[in-house]
């Protein structure tokens, strides 16, 4: 008898059933069976079938005489199924890598409950995942399994069968079967959660729900749109043969009357001609099972009194306010704030006219996020070194708390934004500031960049359309004349900002400020970031931050993150860092060894919490090996990133560190201890010296000093390698005390020989 019964149902989705079918035969956990229904598809779909079923035993096809719609072909697969649990899986969605083993490990965890509900995010032809809004109600926090009245909010996730898992005896003790027609998820799903004696919830994503552009059922207009009402007339049906479950009339009428409300206003979904004789009919719906004093909101119990007078008319008259109101808002919002960026302006010439502050500096790091990168530790140097100068900080509200406190913060295009532009002397940046400023004669402007350039930049980017995206070079160029001064960590990136930013500023070769941290920071520092990201003590912490892909829609990569942790064991934590570009984070996964810190403010700190860095193409690879720490390169579309974004030298030939072309490459560096062998170290030194020649510690200082201060002579010198001590990582300083036993309480510090290595022979690059 099989763990899972998947049940996948097809008709006219011959474009979309490999996929489907695909996902649930690659998953992780193999204990299941596939039965697969072909509700008499004019298309390819049996054949599909057949082919899976000949090539998988698992697969178990069923062929129907005649269309019998989908609720009904669910029902010849639900006859067929043998496994302790059902999945329901629509023949166009597909179940997202490792789902039926978190469903499996979730089950055991609550004690096999009836039903367990799991989340979804919908997919759209752009390639566009978006998770479930309601996702909140899906919290694995309190006690499990439960019952629906300990966890009523559930009832307002999206009520179709496909994002639960049911246990099989569950439903034939309850005699659950799907009816006929649009809809049939409804008095399906309600009776199930509102008869089940457990419940529990798994808060990871499972299924991913095709949003098609044309062809869904619900999409299509016609009057089998009317099944909603038999349907619902099935749910109240249920209760009346339940009075135990009397209690849950009032949610129910609430959740008829929504649903109706959204058939009746989705365009497209009912025959012009209906939609009065529809309206009449929720009418008479509502006066059949209307419980009085039912609470609601304002805005629904206007609907509802809508619905409950069925007049057809007075419905679209009000739609049509209503629209019409928000055009006068939408207009108006515009109106105001045109007026609003008019005075602004004449704001700022006022401000260009009175006398420049030279004891002012304005600071700002990637259009508006918090403080941080270059400019962050600039600012700091300022308030070190000349402490004469009072800082400001231009950031949007939601990143004001990365501030110190002794810094003022502004909001860009406020006043006080513009007020500082106009007035301050010293404007710093690592991008451009608002093309609309004005350079003034007497300030002096400070371009920090924002790391060593791998990949192509600036000019380099003409002949890389989907890298510049309808860039302005010429709006590029007149900002780098805005420049007085460009930083640069090595000679490769003065070569290229001269080149690729010609201008007159001059290149100050002094090192990057924002890495100063790594020599300055100790090791109780690295102790207390590691407590307060959650890392395990004794554990190995890998920080993964992969760069942004111009030529893909979604960042989403290869890399199965859940995959690798498991093959590593226990002992590893992955710290997962998206590129700021991208705005998700880069799993869904809540397991507690795969922490997200994309929202983190400050990646220095999650370089010196962590004790080896895997990236891809990324510039933090040249920050972290100022560090001296382990960096793996995963570099599993090297051709594909570079014909899109183009790259100033070949990675895989100078890389900082052992190099994977692949999941199980990369698993294996880990596995064998290549990620921190003596040829990695080799590697690694050779990178250092040729582009963290100046990050000793001091690069802030000498900026400020040569720009505020105006020291050209007696700068701080550069220190050699040897006299560097940044600051070691928690595995290395774990490993310097021999024979030492991990605190109570930790991770067994066994040796990495016992990670498995996958299977067969993995080359490996870590030549020169």
């Amino acid at each position: 008898m099989p763990r899972f019964s998947v049940i996948v149902p097809a008709y006219k989705v011959q474009a979309y059933l490999h996929e489907c079918l695909e996902s649930v035969l690659e998953q992780s956990y193999p204990d299941l069976e596939l039965i697969a229904v072909d509700d008499c598809s004019p298309d390819a779909c049996g054949a599909i079938i057949d082919e899976f079923a000949a090539r998988d035993a698992r697969v178990l096809p069923v062929h129907l005489p005649e269309n019998v719609g989908l609720g009904r072909a669910r029902n010849a697969g639900l006859e067929r199924a043998t496994g302790d649990y059902l999945i329901f899986l629509d023949s166009d969605d597909s179940l997202t890598p490792d789902a039926l083993h978190a469903i499996a490990d979730r089950l055991k965890e609550t004690g096999e409950p009836d039903v367990l509900v799991y989340d979804y995010a919908r997919t759209y032809w752009s390639g566009e995942a978006v998770r479930n809004q309601a996702s909140a109600q899906l919290t694995e926090e309190g006690p499990a399994p439960f019952r629906l009245d300990e966890r009523p909010g559930l009832l307002r996730l999206l009520m179709v069968v496909w994002n639960k898992a049911y246990r099989r005896e569950f439903v034939e003790r309850a005699d659950l079967t799907f009816p006929p027609g649009y809809y049939e998820d409804t008095p399906w799903t309600y009776p199930a959660l509102m008869s089940a004696e457990t419940i529990a919830t798994l808060d990871r994503v499972c299924v991913h729900y095709r949003q098609r552009r044309h062809g869904s059922i619900l999409g299509t207009s016609s009057r089998k749109h009317f099944d909603v009402f038999e349907q619902y007339d099935r749910v109240f049906a249920h209760v009346d043969a339940h009075p135990e479950l009397d209690r849950w009339r009032p949610v129910l009428f609430r959740r008829m009357i929504d649903h109706f409300s959204t058939v009746f206003v989705k365009r497209g979904r009912l025959p012009r001609a209906a939609r009065a004789e529809f309206l009449r009919k929720a009418r008479a719906h509502y006066r059949r099972y209307r419980v009085p004093g039912a609470p609601a909101g304002l805005r629904t119990r206007l609907r509802h009194t809508l619905v409950g007078l069925g007049t057809h008319r007075t419905y679209r008259l009000l739609s049509f306010l209503s629209r019409t109101r928000k055009r006068v808002v939408r207009l108006t919002t515009g109106l105001l704030r045109a007026a609003r960026g008019a005075a602004l302006q004449f704001h700022y010439r006022v401000q260009l006219r009175l006398p420049l502050r030279a004891d002012r500096a304005v600071f700002s790091s990637y259009w508006g996020r918090g403080h941080g990168c270059n400019p962050g530790a600039l600012e700091s140097a300022f308030r070190t070194f000349a402490p004469h100068v009072r800082t400001e900080w231009i950031a949007h509200l939601e990143h004001h708390h990365t501030i110190p406190a002794s810094t003022r913060r502004l909001r860009p295009g406020t006043a006080g934004y513009w007020t500082a532009l106009a007035r301050s002397k010293y404007l710093v940046n690592n991008v451009n500031f608002d093309r609309r400023l004005v350079k003034r004669p007497g300030q002096i402007m400070i371009q920090t960049q924002h790391g060593t350039p791998l990949k192509r930049m600036g000019l380099d980017l003409q002949d890389r359309p989907a890298a510049a995206r309808g860039t302005d070079f010429a709006e590029l160029l007149r900002s780098a004349d805005k420049w007085d001064y460009c930083l640069s960590a090595n000679r490769h990136s003065t070569l290229v900002w001269e080149r690729v930013f010609p201008s007159s500023y001059t290149t100050l070769e002094y090192g990057l400020p924002r890495n100063d941290v790594f020599q300055q920071a100790t090791s109780a520092d690295v102790t207390r970031l590691r407590e307060s990201l959650g890392i395990p003590r004794g554990a190995i912490a890998v920080l993964y931050a992969p760069t942004y892909r111009d030529y893909r829609r979604t960042q989403l990569g290869s890399l199965d993150l859940e995959r690798v942790l498991r093959r590593l064991g226990p002992r590893f934590v992955v710290l997962t860092r998206a590129h700021h570009a991208y705005g998700a984070p880069l799993t869904d996964c809540a397991d507690g060894r795969l922490i997200d810190v994309s929202g983190h403010p400050s990646v220095e700190a999650l370089c010196l919490a962590s004790d080896a860095l895997v990236t891809d193409y990324s510039s933090l690879m040249f920050d972290y090996a100022v560090l001296d720490r382990p960096i793996v390169v995963h570099a599993d579309d090297w051709e594909a990133y570079e014909a899109a974004r183009g790259t100033y030298f070949d990675l895989r030939a100078f890389p900082p560190g052992a190099v994977a072309r692949g999941e199980d490459e990369l698993i294996d560096v880990f596995a064998t201890g290549h990620w921190r062998g003596s040829r990695s170290s080799q590697l690694r030194a050779a990178f250092r010296e040729r582009f963290c020649p100046y990050d000793d510690g001091r690069a802030g200082e000498r900026v400020v000093r040569r720009v505020v201060l105006g020291e050209t002579a007696g700068l701080p010198p550069f220190l050699p390698f040897d006299e560097r001590h940044p600051v070691p990582s928690a595995a290395a300083a774990l490993r310097r005390v021999p024979g030492s036993a991990p605190p109570e309480g930790t991770l067994s510090a066994a040796p990495l020989a016992t990670v498995p290595a996958p299977g067969g022979a993995v080359p490996l690059t870590e030549t020169l």
